[in-house]
């Protein structure tokens, strides 16, 4: 969660900071590549800073990944969270709203933080189900 977390929040920073070339101006009309790019990155490091930590911080941890592993997880989370993003984009789109909810002001509703984890949650699963096999 925490590093879908990051990709979301640093795709939004760096897109806003950065952000020249629009993704897809029809469905999402504020993402970038470059917010893209930061939000992978994120991912990615979130992933094996996390990693590093739990190896190091906590004893007795049964489930540990490699520095490797790591980094292909935030790969993945980084580019599942964003494709989840940009799905529930759609769905919007196709029924013409432009938020999902009023619940958090300013964030296109619940759904608009939790989107990515409809495809990073799935994925860390399968994943996760992958390395103990």
């Amino acid at each position: 969660m925490l590093s879908t977390f990051a990709c979301d929040s640093a795709a939004y920073l760096v897109g806003k900071a950065l952000g020249r070339h629009k993704m897809v101006p029809h469905l999402s009309p504020g993402k970038t590549w470059e917010g893209a790019a930061g939000g992978l990155l994120a991912a990615i490091a979130s992933a094996a800073i996390l990693t590093l930590v739990f190896n190091s911080y906590v004893p007795g941890l049964q489930i540990a990944l490699a520095l490797p592993q790591a980094l292909l997880l935030g790969l993945l989370i980084g580019i599942l969270g964003q494709l989840g993003d940009l799905s529930e984009s759609l769905l919007k789109r196709s029924v013409r709203a432009k938020d999902a909810g009023g619940l958090i002001p300013g964030h296109g509703g619940l759904l608009d933080r939790l989107d990515s984890l409809l495809f990073t949650g799935p994925a860390v699963y399968f994943y996760s189900r992958w390395l103990l096999s």
